[in-house]
């Protein structure tokens, strides 16, 4: 009786040619000193990696330790609850007034005084006005006569002096913001005063040349408020902010 025939061997693995890549490293293997090579960069990869991760290890230890050290120094901690909680913006500090302070600081620098004597600075005429050493008499003469159109008025009727001179004060430092070159001032004439005296004339003369957006001044005419008012004239704004 005849075996039975086994079925033919499959042929032999080809050996690698001189041409198969080592994938892992990206390297080409032409010769046994290749693959020495790839194998060395294998060895160095693997190096890094480990270094790598002992580094890391290492330093989830030292925050461990830290952590640890933290609740040795505080001593027994209790974890907080959850809760659904909303973090609002913190408020803003309210903005600083520099301008506001800058004029505060000038408004004490120009305060005026009730005991300045004014008498010796005022022209020699019945109507007592004044113009600032430099500005030419001819200002004066057209403040007399009109030539100037009248921007502004401030009555000063009722009010007591630290008033009239507060109020005062803040008039010509707005007119002269403003661009206001020609205002009136009503003092009035004290017909309603004890004494049927005008205390607040004189006054409104003294505070006037203290005043530097001050120009000159003279008594207004007769349609204009007479010996109860005075025309201003101002100083420009810009030349203000030259000096």
């Amino acid at each position: 009786m005849t075996a039975p025939r086994r079925p033919p061997l499959p042929p032999a693995a080809a050996a690698p040619t001189a041409t198969a890549t080592a994938t892992a490293t990206g390297l080409v293997v032409h010769s046994l000193q290749d693959l020495k090579a790839v194998r060395k960069r294998m060895a160095q990869q693997r190096e890094a990696a480990l270094a790598t991760e002992k580094a890391r290890r290492a330093e989830e230890e030292r925050q461990r330790n830290a952590h640890r050290l933290f609740e040795l120094a505080v001593g027994p901690v209790q974890r907080l609850r959850t809760r659904n909680t909303v973090e609002h913006a913190l408020p803003q500090p309210a903005p600083v007034a520099v301008q506001q302070q800058l004029d505060d600081q000038r408004v004490l620098l120009e305060s005026i005084s009730d005991d300045f004597d004014v008498s010796t600075l005022l022209e020699t005429d019945e109507a007592l006005s004044y113009r600032r050493p430099g500005v030419g008499p001819d200002i004066t003469r057209r403040l007399r006569r009109g030539e100037w159109t009248l921007q502004a008025q401030l009555d000063l009727h009722g009010l007591r002096t630290d008033e009239a001179r507060e109020a005062l004060g803040q008039f010509l430092r707005d007119a002269q913001k403003q661009g206001k070159r020609c205002v009136r001032i009503v003092h009035g004439k004290g017909l309603g005063s004890p004494g049927k005296s005008p205390v607040l004339k004189g006054r409104v003369h003294s505070w006037l040349v203290q005043k530097n957006e001050v120009l000159a001044f003279v008594q207004a005419r007769g349609d204009e408020g007479g010996a109860g008012a005075l025309v201003v004239l101002l100083r420009s704004a810009r030349k203000m902010q030259a000096r």
